[in-house]
């Protein structure tokens, strides 16, 4: 879990058709956040944690860092594996690339996941772990 984590995209508009694409079978959403980001999260009720995409250059930065220089990796909980399936064909759909087709995987018991590298190359992946159920509680 997370409190928040961000990263910077090239071109805010195809970030939101990807994020937009995937949240829905994760049950996340975007929200605005200024004009040149955008906040991908539960809900207003529910605003930590998220994940804070934009296209202005952090003042964390370090020297040297541009957009997909420093590949980010995000993994979201996924209530099942259904919506593991059903993350993966909309993040291809919506312009991300296959970094790893849904399913289980080797050494981590219980896990089924997935990942994308999103428009920009960053890592983004759901997991659902079945032997976690308290990850599933409403």
């Amino acid at each position: 879990m997370f409190d928040h984590t961000g990263i910077v995209v090239s071109d805010l508009a195809r970030a939101r058709a990807f994020y937009d694409a995937i949240g829905k079978p994760l049950g996340l959403v975007t929200a605005d956040n200024g004009e040149q980001a955008f906040i991908f999260g539960k809900s207003k009720a529910e605003p930590i944690p998220y994940l804070w995409v934009g296209t202005l250059r952090p003042s964390y930065w370090a020297d040297g860092s541009r957009t997909g220089v420093n590949q980010m990796h995000v993994a979201f909980v996924a209530p099942s594996k259904d919506a593991v399936d059903a993350f993966h064909a909309a993040g291809i759909a919506a312009g991300g690339t296959d970094h790893g087709a849904p399913g289980p995987r080797e050494g981590a018991e219980g896990y089924y996941g997935a990942f994308l590298l999103d428009p920009d190359g960053n890592n983004i992946e759901a997991a659902f772990r079945d032997n976690l159920p308290y990850l599933h509680a409403s």
